[in-house]
């Protein structure tokens, strides 16, 4: 990948957008050129609710960027969540005529391909397809199947679905803004790319990404992603919260948890207190730090409930000896990492995503609340990589014939028939795999007594 070939991620979350322009340089690091980010008005629980509010959001983050980076954008490697968001587990068959000659990438990419073909509950499609590993005559745990030869190759993958509509609704705002989408990649994955290391992947680890509207949970096992989740609230909710337990105006309630939050109310004493002005004249209102860290405490332990939940899912199979991940804007509040360990009862630290950062990267971007926006441009130089190597190997192809056999299924999750082939994802992943085509391009308010 050469230094004049530029990758940008779009995070449009609940309550910013950001815009994020990267390369990889020559250590193997991302350098972050250029970044925009503004408020997310538009967006309720990591979906779309106003199209015109979110295009004049993306417009405003990504003119930022652009002006920063000197780099004209018109693809993005766009984020999604939400509540809908899903994922099951499956295995594909593909029946090789010859076994005496070597598996190809493109067999390899027509087994992942099939798994979008799958029916799905009508309003669903698959968002993705990630491979988790792979089978050759038998034999499992293959993670590079190609240059092995044998009649059967099979494949088990995650595979994230999600709304039609939800994603129609983003694609919307994306076209509307002038630009075009290379990848939809869902969120927990790219915060994984940016804060996770492969040791810890190895060992068994789960990523929590607080944002402001969700929680996005990847689970990770044996270098494998094993499953993915979506907890349909974040740091917006405790921000409501406050509001309501405290009497106040949602700034000031916003401002309080920031400033002054707390995740354990044992943490806090009582003769601590913040004043909030009044509203039109009237008396201002004193909170104690340990009223709020109460109220912040009592939302925090139903989420840590809920991934815990989520946890035992896989927990129970495979131990998380790397325990837990947290970031997202919602990792940055005092005590979490004590309160998620109580919780838990798991090892917790605080992903920063700095690790894959060239050295000349703004401090700024080294936050926890930044991990989503600098994941998808890993993952999408990720992705853009293997698509020339994709395409390269499809150029050289050896001419192996296949022959299809049924896949069999095994699901995390029920999914009912329905909506046969075809459908929005299914067309828009069609359009990527079967040619890719780069379009890259170079060149106070509150006083504390």
């Amino acid at each position: 990948m050469s230094n004049s070939a530029y990758i940008v991620g779009l995070d449009i979350g609940t309550t910013k957008i950001a815009c994020f322009v990267g390369e990889k340089v020559e250590n193997g690091k991302i350098a972050i050129r250029g970044y925009g980010k503004t408020e997310s008005t538009g967006v309720k629980r990591g979906m779309v609710f106003n199209i015109d509010e979110t295009v004049d959001a993306i417009r405003r983050a990504v003119d930022q960027a652009s002006e920063q980076s000197n780099v004209e954008i018109r693809t993005v490697n766009v984020g999604i969540a939400g509540h809908h968001i899903k994922s099951l587990r499956h295995r594909g068959v593909l029946m090789r005529e010859n076994s005496n000659v070597e598996i190809n990438d493109a067999e390899i990419e027509k087994l992942r391909r099939d798994v979008f073909k799958l029916s799905m509950t009508p309003g669903e499609e698959i968002i993705d397809v990630i491979p988790q590993e792979y089978i050759v005559d038998d034999e499992p745990g293959i993670r590079h199947p190609k240059g092995m030869l044998g009649s059967k190759l099979e494949g088990n993958f995650h595979v994230i679905i999600g709304q039609v509509s939800a994603a129609r609704n983003i694609l919307t705002c994306i076209n509307r803004a002038g630009l075009e989408m290379e990848n939809m990649i869902l969120e927990p994955i790219a915060s994984a790319e940016a804060v996770l290391g492969d040791d810890e992947k190895e060992a068994g680890v789960a990523l929590v990404d607080i944002g402001g509207g969700t929680t996005d949970i990847a689970i990770f096992y044996d270098n494998i992603i094993y499953h993915t989740a979506v907890i349909p609230f974040g740091g917006n909710v405790i921000t409501e919260d406050i509001r309501q337990g405290c009497s106040i105006i949602k700034k000031h309630a916003e401002e309080i948890k920031v400033k002054f939050g707390s995740a354990v109310a044992s943490e806090n004493r009582d003769d601590e207190v913040v004043s909030i002005p009044g509203i039109r004249g009237r008396d201002p209102k004193e909170i104690s730090f340990k009223t709020l860290a109460s109220i912040i405490q009592a939302r925090l332990d139903e989420i840590f409930d809920l991934v815990n939940i989520e946890i035992q899912r896989v927990n129970s199979q495979h131990k998380l000896v790397a325990g837990i991940v947290l970031t997202g804007g919602g990792a940055m509040m005092r005590h979490i990492q004590q309160l998620a360990a109580f919780k838990t009862g798991l090892e917790v630290r605080i992903g920063y995503p700095n690790e894959y950062l060239a050295n000349d990267t703004s401090e700024e971007l080294a936050s926890p609340m930044y991990s989503t926006g600098v994941g998808l441009v890993i993952e999408g130089v990720r992705r853009y990589e293997t698509a020339l190597k994709r395409n390269a190997g499809t150029a050289n192809n050896n001419g192996a014939r296949v022959v299809e056999a049924e896949p069999e299924v095994h699901e995390e999750e029920t999914v009912e028939n329905g909506n046969k082939n075809g459908g929005f994802f299914t067309a828009f992943k069609t359009r990527l795999i079967t040619g890719f085509s780069s379009r890259l391009f170079k060149d106070d308010d509150i006083d504390r007594n």
